[in-house]
């Protein structure tokens, strides 16, 4: 009697036991009741029909958005009309990898065009306004596990009509028919490795990445073969990026005081100071440029502290004051170009 009365309360805890667990698994896969800026379901797709102006963003933007989410917007217009996307300027997502955007990132996909759609990610600069060449656009945002970033992300939308007079966009010529002048010009207002090859190869720029740091003796030459680079070979994206950082850029420069200031009448200590001023040539200007020269885009005058000694009048010896002297700061510099009009 004893046996049975406990195989009876040995099955009824077991199946309490597998009861809990299911419930407890089932509960952890149910969505949220919460909608995450219109999207259950991380592997949904929702669907917004543009009739006006409305916004799509990362969750809780602009503070820090969840982890480990893939949120997917399609935007539909009518057919006669192109959609307009315009990013927010508050932009900031986990930074990139070797220029590349794997963690999170937000990007955009016209349907009417082929190849890969546009991809952003870190603080870096976003397109100032999108213009559909079709009636859809995907909109696809995904961040993993680690390190989320603030704000996050905020596209504004809204309709653009195309009327039937609407001139034609006229396209650039495909690469293969630039002159060598053209083609240069081009190439070196691109910002990545990635954007020079869709550029020149739009629908097999992606065979293109992959071939072109293959090790070959032919293309690596005799540095690889004895064994002094490594496989992936440079930078290239670090390499422009230095460049761009250390070109026409504010950088410290030491001023002496009375030179300066124009007062010969005073001994300032310290009689030397740092400053930021433009400095960096400007040799990546375009080509057309007649001449090119660094100069001082934004300029502020701050206050620095020191000892001032002057002579006192009648032989008294030095009058010792400690004054705010003001300095020319440049914070921000640019390359003004002269185009050759001879």
């Amino acid at each position: 009697m004893s046996l049975s009365l406990i195989l009876l309360l040995a099955s009824l805890l077991q199946q309490y036991g597998a009861g809990a667990e299911s419930s407890h698994v089932i509960k952890s896969h149910l969505p949220g009741v919460k909608e995450l800026n219109g999207v259950q379901d991380s592997l949904q797709e929702k669907v917004i029909t543009v009739s006006g102006e409305g916004t799509i963003h990362s969750p809780d933007f602009p503070h820090t958005y969840p982890r480990n989410i893939e949120l997917v917007w399609r935007l539909v217009a009518t057919n006669n009309t192109r959609i307009q996307l315009t990013f927010d300027d508050r932009f900031g997502l986990e930074d990139p990898e070797d220029g590349i955007c794997k963690y999170d990132f937000v990007e955009i996909k016209d349907l009417a065009e082929k190849g890969l759609p546009g991809r952003w990610c870190g603080s870096a600069p976003v397109p100032t306004s999108i213009i559909s060449r079709g009636s859809q656009i995907v909109i696809r945002f995904l961040s993993d596990e680690y390190f989320p970033s603030e704000p996050g992300f905020c596209i504004h939308y809204s309709l653009q009509s195309m009327s039937t007079s609407e001139p034609e966009l006229l396209a650039a010529p495909p690469s293969s028919m630039q002159n060598m002048e053209e083609l240069s010009e081009a190439v070196a207002g691109l910002s990545t490795v990635e954007e020079v090859m869709r550029y020149l190869e739009p629908e097999q720029w992606q065979l293109d990445m992959e071939e072109l740091y293959k090790p070959s003796w032919h293309v690596l030459g005799k540095s690889f073969i004895h064994n002094k680079k490594p496989r992936g070979g440079a930078d290239l994206n670090l390499l422009r990026e230095e460049v761009r950082l250390y070109s026409c850029t504010p950088r410290n420069f030491s001023v002496v005081l009375r030179e300066e200031l124009k007062r010969t009448d005073a001994i300032f200590w310290p009689s030397c100071l740092l400053v930021k001023r433009c400095g960096g040539n400007c040799a990546c200007c375009s080509q057309r440029c007649f001449s090119c020269q660094c100069s001082p885009a934004r300029v502020a005058k701050k206050f620095h502290e020191v000892l001032v000694l002057k002579h006192r009048g009648g032989g008294r010896g030095l009058q010792k004051s400690l004054t705010d002297v003001p300095l020319e700061h440049h914070e921000e510099c640019s390359c003004a170009c002269r185009e050759d009009s001879d």
